[in-house]
């Protein structure tokens, strides 16, 4: 009993340890919405290369998706991740691959069938709203994505009110500050801080911040039961 109570502890002041070091180093800087990358930019989307970039396997088992699980892919420009996940989730889970770009949703629905996967649904968004089903998801993922949102108020509130009740969601943003994400703009880059500010404020609450990705901050939150409840 004793060691069960210590480890959850330990694991709150390891997570709050990492985030105060992250924010501690962030310099406060005002943001604004990146251009959004459009369909034409698809083969960077697939490049070999990402597989080791950005660890798509490892992503997916640290979010621990399992059959049966209700997954959203917003932003899911050609389904990089749609596919992935749809396989960790099969046979009877869903993948709800999002975007706001048709384009996008046409090639997600081609490299499903080359792949032979069948439980992905293509939804179109809107820039204010993703337009899936209410308290229906067990995992949101945002890859790479949410820096571009042009409405990231509205957007963050449709997202809350898509989980269910215990639903999670995986972000990851490459990193603001240090070298290790130079080499893609500094408007399509966030810093902690950035993330935290505009997440808090909407509602949602840090369960991990993991650094394993080579460029990237990978953040999941989860619904904060007393803010929701404030807002309400």
């Amino acid at each position: 009993m004793l060691r069960s109570c210590r480890e959850p502890i330990a694991r709150v002041v390891a997570v709050t340890l990492a985030v105060c070091f992250a924010v501690w180093a962030d310099e406060p800087a005002p943001r604004k919405p990146a251009p959004v990358m459009t369909f034409h930019g698809a083969e960077w989307l697939e490049r070999p290369e990402r597989e080791q970039e950005e660890m798509p396997d490892e992503v997916i088992r640290t979010m621990g998706l399992k059959p049966g699980d209700i997954v959203a892919d917003i932003g899911c420009g050609t389904g990089y991740f749609s596919r992935r996940m749809a396989k960790a989730v099969a046979p009877n889970g869903k993948v709800y691959a999002n975007d706001i770009q048709p384009e996008f949703l046409e090639m997600v629905k081609a490299n499903c069938a080359k792949e032979g996967v069948t439980n992905v649904e293509t939804v179109l968004g809107a820039e204010d709203d993703p337009k899936l089903p209410k308290a229906a998801i067990d995992w949101i993922l945002l890859t790479d994505v949410y820096h571009e949102f042009q409405q990231p108020e509205p957007m963050l509130a449709r997202m809350l009110e898509c989980l269910k009740p215990d639903g999670k969601v995986a972000l990851i943003e490459y990193r603001l500050l240090g070298d290790t994400a130079k080499h893609i703009k500094e408007e399509h880059r966030m810093s902690v801080r950035q993330v935290l500010a505009e997440w808090n404020e909407a509602g949602f609450e840090l369960v991990d911040l993991l650094e394993f990705l080579p460029s990237q901050h990978f953040f999941i939150f989860q619904r904060d039961p007393d803010r929701v409840a404030h807002t309400e």
